[in-house]
Order: C-alpha cells, then structure tokens, then sequence
C-alpha cells in the first residue's frame, strides 16, 4: 500500500478555502493516497508569529507539504532551510516542501498567474501594462508580468510609497525593463496609453463588490486580466467584455498555483484541464447557492 500523502493550507480565515478540494480530487483522479487539511491559526488559537513552530509539528507529524497564504507568506521565510529562486526573488512564499530533512520554499502565486496568461491571452500586446494593486499578490503578479516580456509596467496604487518600493525591487531584477509607481488619481492617464490591464486588488469579490474605477476607462484594445476568483466573472470583467475587450479571470491563475503545488508535493504533473473544470464547476454551484 502506498504511504498516504498528507498536505495542508496555513492561514487565517481558510476555512472556505477550495484548495484542499482541488488537491484531494485531483489525488483520487490520479489514484493517490492523498489527504489535505487546512491549519486555520484563528481556529487553533495561534498568531502569525507562531509559524515556525507549527513548521515544526507538521514536519514532525509526517506533512509532505504545506501552502502558506495570508499573513504568513513573508513570516516563513526565516523558518525555512532553502528557497527557490523565484520565492527568493519575490521575497515571499506560499508553498513548502518537506524534503530530504528540508524545509524548502517555492512560489507557485507568480507561475499561477503566468500560467493562466499564457493559457488565456495568447499573443496579448505587452508594451505598456498597467497593473492596479501593489499589495498582497500584487509583488507576484508585476513579477509574472515582467518574465513574459512586458517592456513598460506601470504600477498604480493608493500607497504610492508602496508602488514605489515594488517598482524599485522589481526594477532591479529587470534591468533591461521599465517599472513605473503611480498613484491611483493617476489611472486615467496611464490606462490612456496602455495595452492591457493587470487588476490587483479585492474589489469585485463577493465582500468587495463592484468596481475600483469608473468603467468608462475601459477599451475594446484594452486586454484585461483579473486575479479575483469568487466570483469568476466580477464586475469589471463584465464590463470589459460589454464593450468586447479580451478578458482573463482569476480562476486560472487559482487552478495554476495549485497545479504547480500538486506537483511540487508529488513529482507528478496534474491534469490542469480537470482540475480547471472542478474548481469551475466548484465556484458556479457556490454562486447559484446564493442566488437561490
């Protein structure tokens, strides 16, 4: 009998996370012994600078793996043995692998975006983008941006000292490239000239609905790629595709993150396609439950 492959998810407020569902439905499609739970440090009693220590316990109790979200992808860090280069790079982690008596650190975030990117814009103009949202995902995403070739990024934010220390970092390893802080006042303007845009920031979730600026910015040669997931289709990807510009949703780069876990975990490449459709199929049922 195979040993059972056991993962988990570290956070706060997890408890409605579809990760542990996509990673135990692709394990039993691949025939594996394969159990994911979630660590929710509010259910537990635990603070964020407790970390370290529930590292500690899951690699003592037998985890294979852990995927680290909000608030502990930069607090890992330091309790861990290695990091890839990408995670080093970004400065943040959100998925450690428990191997050979190491903790290693990798981030699947920027190659979930990427993923999706390329799955679903192909060929998009990537001259001047505009990425709204410089926190949270938002170092991960401009990062994913700039490895597919984009020549001009321009970050907007309401912290401009916050678009401004991304864009320094990101500035320096991507020398040959231009990274650009702006604040949100300035949007219009930098959407003007833009080919696509990159939206970063909660708005448009199911606790954040609506938009983060007035849709008349939009353009029908203006792409628009989203990272909000739930729901698939937010309030700004409706406009945009009201007026027939392309359109990405976020539920691709959720499927990519954990496509790229899955296989850091087992060394075995998931079927990205069915585990698309699963999520999908996931989030549709939660949306038709609450219109009900």
């Amino acid at each position: 009998m195979r040993e059972t492959i056991l993962c988990g998810l570290i956070g706060t407020g997890i408890g409605a996370s579809l990760t542990p569902i996509m990673h135990e439905e692709e394990g039993r499609a691949q025939s594996l012994p394969y159990v994911y739970r979630i660590l929710d440090l509010d259910v537990m009693g635990l603070a964020p600078s407790d970390i370290g220590e529930l590292l500690t316990y899951a690699k003592r109790f037998g985890f294979r793996g852990l995927n680290i979200t909000h608030p502990c992808k930069q607090l890992v860090i330091e309790h861990l043995d290695e990091l890839s280069p990408d995670a080093a790079k970004l400065g943040a982690v959100n998925t450690v692998l428990f191997e050979g008596g190491k903790a290693i650190g990798h981030n699947t975030d920027w190659s979930g975006f990427g993923r999706n990117f390329d799955t679903g814009l192909p060929g998009a103009k990537l001259d001047r983008v505009v990425q709204l949202g410089a926190g949270g995902a938002g170092a991960a995403v401009a990062y994913a941006a700039l490895t597919r070739g984009a020549r001009v990024l321009t970050l907007v934010d309401s912290s401009l000292a916050r678009a401004q220390e991304l864009a320094r970092t990101l500035a320096v390893q991507f020398p040959t490239q231009s990274v650009v802080a702006k604040h949100t006042d300035d949007l219009a303007d930098a959407l003007a000239g833009a080919d696509g845009l990159i939206h970063a920031t909660p708005m448009g979730m199911a606790a954040h609905p609506g938009m983060a600026f007035s849709p008349d910015l939009l353009r029908p040669d203006l792409w628009v790629a989203e990272i909000v997931y739930r729901p698939l289709e937010t309030e700004l990807l409706r406009q945009a595709r009201l007026i027939g510009a392309p359109t990405l949703s976020g539920g691709g780069m959720t499927v990519f993150q954990a496509v790229d876990a899955f296989r850091i975990f087992t060394g075995i490449e998931p079927d990205s396609d069915r585990m698309l459709a699963h999520m999908t199929a996931l989030v549709q049922g939660e949306q038709a439950a609450v219109a009900r």
